[in-house]
């Protein structure tokens, strides 16, 4: 799942990126609205997460210029402003969720990913393809009932192939849903990160290689 954050405080931005990322998000930075103007119109996110008052404006603005154009991205607006007006103001003009400053990351953590969730067609909690069981909520993977110890990024790549079970999933496909924006669409870095899911996993092996196009999820009771 892919995030824009926008945020100006040079303290404050990196710890919410970092804190996202450690989460299994894939994170991007604007510092004001301009920025995000063109990552939006660039990128696909599925959550944005704004601060109100930045060097440019109100992202209230932003927020309602998304709904006028259809938009039904989810916005969470993370802000210092906690006066019961404000949080109307930012109900009225389209955001989805209001988190007020301090705040606590396993909370803004929850309530993204349940934004990010919102517009993804219903699921069951745990999805499973032949021995290999993977619980959403309690963020665990099994194999043959063995828990499995893995990164977020491993996980959030793990999800979206156990999704599109016996699809083909480009390695693009991949990049945009799990990486951020700084990641090279020429580098190895998912070649390297589904070797280590593959170790990760065990034998026999479930991510099959499809050359030229991709990897693919499969149950190995379905191989001939």
């Amino acid at each position: 799942m892919r995030v824009l954050v926008i945020e100006d405080d040079a303290d404050l931005a990196p710890v919410v990126v970092r804190g996202l990322r450690e989460a299994g998000f894939a994170v991007d930075l604007a510092g004001d609205l301009a920025e995000a103007d063109l990552k939006l119109a660039v990128n696909g996110y599925d959550c944005v997460v704004a601060d109100r008052s930045l060097p440019d404006g109100d992202a209230l603005t932003l927020v309602a210029a998304l709904r006028r154009a259809g938009s039904s991205l989810p916005v969470l607006l993370l802000t210092a402003l906690d006066a019961v007006a404000d949080r109307v103001a930012g109900f009225e003009h389209g955001a989805d969720d209001y988190l007020v400053k301090p705040f606590a990351f396993a909370e803004l953590n929850a309530r993204v990913r349940a934004l990010c969730r919102r517009d993804q067609p219903a699921r069951l909690p745990e999805l499973r393809v032949g021995e290999l069981d993977l619980d959403f909520p309690r963020r665990r993977v099994r194999r043959a009932g063995v828990l499995l110890t893995l990164t977020a990024k491993e996980f959030a790549v793990l999800e979206v192939l156990m999704l599109r079970a016996g699809e083909v999933v480009t390695r693009s496909e991949l990049i945009e849903r799990c990486w951020d924006e700084h990641t090279e669409p020429l580098s190895n870095v998912v070649d390297v990160l589904i070797g280590q899911l593959r170790r990760r996993l065990g034998p026999p092996e479930l991510i099959e290689t499809v050359r030229g196009a991709g990897y693919r999820l499969a149950d190995p009771a379905d191989r001939p």
